[in-house]
């Protein structure tokens, strides 16, 4: 039987979105998914860990032209960005307060599996005197957060890069962390941005309160590669207009050597520390991993690519 001329239109239309995207279908929320990408989305290292792949933000309006498939609403981009990559890491929560319903929509708009990281207030870390931060603290962390629930994934408190080590004042600031709010369970990662930061002193500290040193890939900024808490957060900023995927292939397959390695326990062989390691046994971690600014168009590629490789 000959379909429909509606029908024909529904198929055209599909494809249309699905272009360059082989083996995509379109769920029942007419969103594009790679078959067979909701049992593959995760990638599981060990029975504990898992190594998420993500993007910085999902509003980004290169990505209407290479990402989202043409036609797609606005309203919809997060549904979308959510199902192709496993973390996103929201950025309008450094530069504002966010309303309670926003963080309960983005969670029921996300698959189930799917995990937020936030961005702290710059209110918090942009001051001179970081032990006066309890109360921006405070705030942002009764902004609704909770409603996130248990897609509340890690906090990236940034730093500018005219903020210098001041073990004493960031050791206070860091005790303003709370290691839970409301029944959730919070995870800290500080990006720090100063050369001054690149010092054993600092590892140290991290490990005293079991917060993480976010790891950068760029140049200018102190690469800490020292595993100082539970998990690891990785920002990589140096995707290349000229790259198909924004990164070489031969640096995609070493990010996620080391995403392995730090999931299962263990240091990457191939980045330098500032400290040694504590003799323990290996614990499993989770990890995540977020591809950030450089050529941002190429993000969702290169994160995508990352998550390939991992599966």
């Amino acid at each position: 039987m000959r379909s429909s001329p509606a029908a024909r239109r529904r198929k055209a239309a599909s494809c249309s979105a699905s272009r360059g995207m082989t083996g995509k279908t379109r769920n029942r929320n007419g969103i594009v998914e790679a078959a067979g990408s909701m049992e593959k989305r995760m990638t599981k290292p060990t029975s504990t860990s898992l190594v998420r792949v993500g993007i910085g933000g999902w509003v980004f309006e290169p990505w209407r032209d290479n990402f989202y498939p043409q036609g797609l609403a606005q309203s919809r981009e997060l549904e979308y960005a959510s199902r192709h990559v496993t973390s996103i890491e929201i950025n309008g929560t450094y530069y504002g307060t966010q309303k309670p319903a926003s963080f309960a929509r983005w969670h029921d708009e996300t698959p189930r599996d799917f995990v937020f990281a936030l961005k702290g207030p710059r209110f918090a870390t942009n001051r001179r005197v970081l032990a006066e931060a309890g109360p921006s603290i405070e705030k942002f962390l009764a902004s609704g957060i909770v409603e996130l629930k248990d897609k509340l994934g890690p906090i990236n408190w940034q730093f500018p890069p005219t903020k210098k080590f001041d073990p004493e004042d960031f050791a206070a600031f860091l005790s303003l962390l709370p290691g839970q709010f409301e029944g959730r369970a919070l995870r800290h990662a500080v990006e720090v941005r100063h050369e001054s930061f690149a010092t054993p002193a600092f590892v140290d500290l991290l490990r005293q309160h079991g917060v993480a040193a976010v790891v950068a890939d760029k140049p200018g900024v102190p690469h800490v590669h020292d595993v100082t808490a539970p998990f690891v957060y990785v920002r990589l900023q140096s995707a290349q207009e000229n790259r198909k995927l924004g990164y070489a292939p031969a640096d995609l397959d070493a990010w996620a050597k080391r995403a392995r390695a730090w999931a299962g326990g263990k240091e990457p062989a191939d980045l330098p520390r500032l400290a040694p390691s504590p003799s323990r046994p290996p614990r499993q971690r989770d990890v995540f991993v977020y591809m950030i600014n450089g050529f941002k168009p190429k993000a969702p590629a290169a994160a995508m690519a990352l998550i390939e490789r991992l599966s």
